[in-house]
């Protein structure tokens, strides 16, 4: 098992602070709560973009925990990230590592975009709504509605990962 040098530990934590003060602003201020799962996880990405696993896996269960306490214990408001979000950038970083072919990843992720949002539904929304055909038709619904999101969402991620990379390679040792 490789050491995790100084420069990767600052890195990890950095994307453990941001990712944490992303989440708990995008829980607070309900409207942004989307925009706080999407910037968490371009935080996250920071150790990834030295290929540093270890340092990614680290923050994002401090991420999560400390957002957790945060938050004081909504989990639900969490659970999205915890599935999903934040677990998505190191399954893109495995997918290129390990050279699996991209439309096969992409369908896989999909789907578990599409569960992720599912048990989200039942659990957050499922309960409380009070349209009839919404709750009919939401498995087709998420199915193709989300399905196509998270195509655009999965390609916005390797881009957001390209400007990642290229803005930390830019950082200096000292």
């Amino acid at each position: 098992m490789k050491r995790l040098t100084a420069y990767e530990i600052a890195l990890s934590a950095l994307a453990c602070a941001m990712a944490t003060v992303f989440l708990t602003v995008g829980v607070y201020t309900e409207i942004l709560l989307f925009t706080g799962y999407l910037f968490a996880c371009i935080a996250l990405m920071l150790p990834l973009s030295k290929q540093c696993y270890w340092g990614y896996a680290l923050a994002y269960l401090a991420t999560c925990l400390l957002t957790l306490v945060f938050i004081s214990f909504r989990f639900w408001d969490l659970l999205p990230f915890i599935m999903f979000f934040g677990l998505h950038p190191l399954v893109n970083e495995l997918q290129l590592k390990i050279k699996i072919n991209r439309w096969v990843a992409c369908l896989i992720k999909a789907l578990w975009f599409d569960a992720t949002m599912y048990l989200t539904w039942k659990f957050l929304f499922g309960m409380t709504t009070t349209i009839a055909f919404v709750d009919k038709f939401i498995l087709p619904i998420i199915l193709i509605g989300g399905t196509a999101f998270f195509v655009f969402y999965d390609y916005l991620t390797y881009r957001c990962r390209a400007i990642v990379n290229v803005t930390v390679s830019r950082f200096r040792k000292k």
